[in-house]
């Protein structure tokens, strides 16, 4: 018999932390499945904004719109953003602060919601945080996202329909709502089966141990303390 574990996790495509903490969650389920190989990790990814205000058409630079949105001087962002790329070098991530586009991304939230439709939402959900901190792609427009849909194997008509789709629009909007119910205020976070929340980019082995823990925990009918 194999067991499953669930798990949700809330991010969002202009979410640096969030892209690092999918690669080490990722490298997290591998470490757990060398002990674990008959258990199976049904993950399932959800739409969350850092920045909903920010304006659709937005053409300045990360440092741009921090300055403006966190108040921060453009020194200290600076310095933060060059620890941030040396810190994602340790996890094979190429940042370039200086090419990124600094996007509004609810469109292409939509756009994860057609790749999860189609069982791609992980390949759409990668290509995407690498054109957008990596490739400095425009991630709000929508021949763009044509374009990386039809990299990973959508339709590009299809992605060009979802942009603009309402339906697509209530489903991310469903996970904000969900969010906000669980009280999430920062992203990335992980819920294991519906119960065990972890916030942050933890490392690899870390994840590796709650998953250990939950699936103690799940196979034995207790509770942690």
């Amino acid at each position: 018999m194999t067991d499953t574990l669930r798990v949700d996790i809330w991010s969002d495509i202009a979410c640096p932390w969030c892209y690092i903490g999918k690669r080490r969650f990722e490298a997290g389920i591998t470490e757990f499945t060398r002990k674990h190989p008959d258990v199976e990790i049904e993950v399932e990814s959800h739409s969350y904004e850092l920045a909903p205000d920010t304006p659709e058409n937005f053409s300045g630079s990360e440092i741009d719109f921090l300055t403006k949105h966190k108040g921060m001087p453009r020194e200290q962002l600076e310095d933060m953003l060059e620890q941030m790329t040396q810190m994602a070098v340790l996890e094979g991530i190429e940042f370039d602060f200086e090419k990124l586009k600094h996007a509004n991304t609810r469109r292409a939230h939509r756009v994860l919601h057609l790749a999860k439709s189609q069982g791609v939402q992980s390949e759409m959900q990668d290509r995407l945080f690498r054109a957008y901190f990596s490739e400095g792609r425009l991630v709000s427009d929508v021949e763009t996202l044509a374009e990386l849909g039809e990299e990973i194997g959508l339709d590009a008509d299809e992605v060009r329909d979802a942009f603009e789709d309402e339906g697509f629009e209530d489903a991310v909007e469903q996970d904000i709502t969900r969010a906000r119910m669980l009280g999430v205020n920062g992203v990335p976070y992980f819920l294991f089966e519906e119960k065990y929340a972890v916030s942050g980019a933890q490392s690899a082995e870390v994840f590796a141990n709650v998953l250990d823990q939950v699936l103690a925990f799940t196979l034995s009918g207790e509770e942690p303390e």
